[in-house]
């Protein structure tokens, strides 16, 4: 199952070798005693490709939950004659806030130097579905406010209001403050349409019955403060991360818009890894 999982990510039976430290010749050979036991070929080969069948893709999800099941299987046993060890997959967003995660990170590697960690950045709805799955095991998320995470448990980090977000040299980086209406007439950069980072803003503006032009769409806060500092528009971004930002000005926005961050894990419950990096961050999963 690893060396199918490896050949399907890595596209090539060379380069699954490698990172499997094998020789292709035995990842070959086992990949082909599977496929005789499942009576389906789960590659397509050419010479310049290797591609997944229909079979293979149906296999590929269940091969790596009972990998996943195995990894947790002994991670539990270690953990029950007192060791944590394993993996533990930690999601973020891109505008994290409510902790300090690369702090909490280095305590927790300090603490626990036999967990694996991995990090993936991802808007909070797709990390909503990433921990329902069990692809990530922990992720921190951005809501809108009245807004819960579903088919999850976890815990509010905490509330936060957003402020607007201008170059130097914009006219509004002089003012103590400003307002949605006055806001509304610039350009904006702002994360995709339809991502909760997004609708905070998007509802905002809309229950206030104005109308704003997003001219720029990204996927982070660092490329969207680059252009702001270039003057091709404004944003409105939470105010406990834009002290991260460089090259900007911000101002407070009354009536503007709020997120509440959150910390969620599985309904099914905690790895052992992911409970240490629980009580590294201090947080209760009761």
């Amino acid at each position: 199952m690893r060396y199918v999982i490896a050949v399907a990510e890595t596209g090539s039976f060379t380069k699954a070798a490698r990172r499997c430290l094998v020789v292709q010749s035995a990842l070959s050979h086992q990949v082909a005693r599977l496929e005789r036991e499942l009576g389906a070929r789960l590659f397509d080969r050419t010479s310049r490709s290797v591609r997944l069948t229909p079979a293979g893709a149906v296999f590929l999800p269940s091969a790596r939950q009972c990998l996943d099941f195995a990894e947790r299987a002994a991670a539990e046993v270690a953990a029950a004659v007192g060791e944590v060890r394993g993996r533990v997959v930690v999601g973020v967003i891109p505008t994290v806030a409510a902790v300090d995660l690369p702090a909490a990170l280095k305590v927790f590697r300090e603490r626990y130097p036999q967990v694996r960690v991995a990090l993936r950045m991802s808007p909070s709805h797709e990390l909503v579905e990433q921990v329902r799955q069990g692809a990530v095991d922990l992720a921190f998320l951005g809501l809108p406010p009245g807004t819960r995470p579903e088919g999850v448990r976890g815990r509010e980090l905490a509330r936060d209001e957003h402020v607007a977000v201008v170059a130097p040299s914009h006219p509004l980086a002089g003012r103590a403050e400003t307002d949605l209406a006055t806001l509304a007439d610039e350009l904006f950069v702002d994360f995709p349409a339809g991502s909760p980072g997004r609708m905070q803003s998007d509802q905002a503006f809309s229950a206030a019955g104005l109308d704003r032009e997003v001219a720029f769409e990204v996927t982070t806060a660092e490329l969207m403060a680059g252009l702001i500092s270039e003057g091709l528009g404004v944003a409105v971004l939470p105010s406990r991360y834009t002290p991260r930002l460089s090259g900007v000005v911000t101002l407070p926005v009354v009536g503007g818009p709020s997120r509440v961050e959150h910390l969620v894990w599985s309904a099914a419950g905690l790895t052992p890894a992911a409970a240490a990096f629980l009580d590294v961050l201090g947080v209760s999963a009761d």
